[in-house]
């Protein structure tokens, strides 16, 4: 569905949250996969969003850690914003595996220019927690190209002429990075906001990331 002006889902329940839930165990190699990730109501960030991939159908960016890293901010704001589901893929023998087989399924969102403000990132480190800080004061963070695979993400959020639905191939709102795979479900939108932003992560990549204000340390307590 499209509309000329800027949607704002309702939140009856305070702020909206994804969970794509546990991962099953892999069975034989990832081309002989097929993966779901079930339709969550409009009012959530990943709305609309459900995979049902044929064999192959989902790529790897790259070999991942398999540790999870919570972001936050208190805004993005984003032009030329897409979303589909996709499957990272640990390196061989990952010890953080566990009965994943090595497979974690996501929900990439692609974001073609994005700012953030008050960006915090962190990464459980078992006892302690290495967090990332930027974009605090006057200047905000500003990423081109950004992808985010998460497997959580909750916020308040309002798009500008949402598609929900479209086959992945043929997006076109976030440039050539905004493209699924044939065949899966998706969404995409001129323009996405989001307030009280909340992710868990398995990858983040950007053409361009500038972070100013960078502060970088532990802390007992992640984002």
């Amino acid at each position: 569905m499209t509309s000329s002006a800027e949607h704002t889902p309702e939140r009856p329940d305070g702020p909206a949250a994804v969970d794509v839930g546990d991962v099953p165990a892999r069975r034989g190699r990832v081309r002989a996969r097929r993966a779901a990730v079930m339709a969550v109501p409009a009012t959530l960030v990943a709305a609309g969003l459900a995979v049902l991939t044929a064999e192959g159908a989902l790529g790897v960016q790259f070999a991942i850690s398999g540790m999870p890293f919570t972001v936050t901010a208190t805004e993005l704001k984003g032009k030329g914003f897409a979303q589909f589901g996709g499957l990272d893929e640990m390196a061989e023998g990952s010890p953080n595996a566990g009965e994943t087989g090595g497979q974690v399924l996501v929900v990439t969102s692609v974001i073609k220019d994005a700012t953030l403000t008050k960006l915090c990132q962190s990464v459980d480190l078992g006892g302690t927690n290495l967090i990332i800080r930027a974009g605090e004061g006057a200047k905000k963070v500003r990423a081109t190209d950004l992808t985010t695979d998460s497997t959580q993400l909750s916020g308040d959020a309002a798009f500008t002429n949402i598609e929900i639905g479209n086959d992945a191939s043929k997006l076109n709102k976030a440039g050539p990075l905004g493209k699924g795979p044939i065949g899966v479900f998706s969404q995409q939108s001129d323009t996405v906001r989001i307030k009280n932003l909340r992710q868990t992560n398995y990858a983040t990549t950007a053409g361009v990331f500038k972070l100013p204000g960078l502060k970088l340390g532990f802390s007992e307590s992640g984002c």
